[in-house]
């Protein structure tokens, strides 16, 4: 921690400019334009042997007390020490401070502590709050809007302290490919704004989903039921291809892999079912503004709706390409 002692009489003034602050008098304690704090004798002001501030700021309140027991004004004398540093104040310093805040204010008479000692006020960071910052600010920047995302330190987490304020987490290095199930951060941890420190963590992580699960044994080109699957909680990080959605199983699909019973359905494991199929006879259509010509193919290949396939003239003989409409027709192309 970095100490800061002033010895020249115009601080000192914790930076003189710095230090004038806003203060809320009461009237019931002012005369003639003077803070009366107490008249001489009667209550003087003890000064604290040290303080801990927060990043609003310094006050004499916190500082000073009154042996009458009577409260301070709310009197802004400086900015707060940056975190790590301490300031060290004299009863004359503090004077010369307080008078320049506040002109009117004098006391004369002091008790208490010769110099005082301001810092930060500070916590403990404990593991399961920074886990739950980082957690959070990783799914964030990953674009992850669904699932748990449970992290695990490679090496312990030593507890640290950061000031007793408002903290946020900001990622300063993270994996550009995205999340794996171990990887290396580094995050800086920010009190109301300020920053408190960085570090560089070696992590370990899951991602649990609710994913379709194959029920039964599944086989290459049996069609996609909804029955086939249900949801169950998975680790996806472990799983290098996308997963599909229970949206995804209908009849219009089929299997394009063996899938085992228990395993994940995969976005590759399903693909759309042909509507035509190779070996079969369908309508072809020739349409040329208002003439219409229908002819008997044969399916080369399978089709999709949509696609262009081979089709065979069955009288001709001659090959021929048609777009697939339904079932039972396709449309030629020339």
């Amino acid at each position: 921690m970095i100490h800061h002692r002033f010895h020249a009489p115009g601080l000192a003034l914790l930076a003189c400019s710095a230090l004038v602050g806003a203060v809320l008098l009461d009237p019931a304690r002012t005369r003639a334009g003077e803070l009366v704090l107490g008249e001489p004798g009667e209550a003087p002001w003890s000064l604290l042997p040290q303080a801990e501030v927060t990043s609003e700021g310094i006050f004499l309140k916190q500082l000073v007390a009154l042996s009458d027991g009577q409260p301070l004004p709310h009197l802004r004398i400086g900015e707060a020490p940056a975190v790590g540093q301490v300031l060290t104040l004299t009863r004359a310093q503090l004077r010369e401070v307080v008078q320049r805040a506040s002109p009117g204010m004098t006391a004369t008479n002091w008790t208490g502590a010769d110099r005082i000692r301001i810092g930060r006020r500070m916590r403990r960071l404990a593991e399961p709050e920074i886990k739950g910052l980082l957690a959070s600010e990783l799914q964030r920047a990953m674009h992850i809007s669904e699932g748990e995302l449970e992290l695990k330190w490679v090496r312990p987490w030593s507890e640290v302290q950061i000031p007793d304020e408002a903290v946020s987490l900001r990622l300063v290095d993270f994996p550009p490919a995205g999340l794996a199930p171990s990887f290396t951060v580094r995050f800086e941890l920010l009190a109301n704004g300020e920053a408190a420190g960085s570090w560089p963590v070696a992590l370990t992580a899951r991602l649990w989903q609710e994913i379709p699960v194959a029920v039964n044994e599944l086989r290459r080109g049996d069609p996609v039921r909804e029955e086939d699957a249900q949801l169950e909680r998975r680790d996806i990080l472990k799983l290098r291809s996308p997963i599909t959605t229970l949206a995804n199983l209908r009849n219009s699909s089929e299997y394009s892999e063996n899938v085992a019973a228990g395993s994940p359905l995969l976005s590759r494991s399903i693909r759309p079912r042909p509507i035509v199929l190779r070996g079969q006879t369908v309508n072809a259509l020739l349409v040329d503004r208002s003439l219409q010509i229908s002819l008997k193919v044969e399916v080369l290949e399978n089709g999709l709706p949509g696609q262009v396939i081979r089709v065979r003239n069955i009288q001709s003989k001659r090959e021929l390409r048609a777009k697939v409409s339904d079932e039972q027709t396709v449309l030629l192309q020339f």
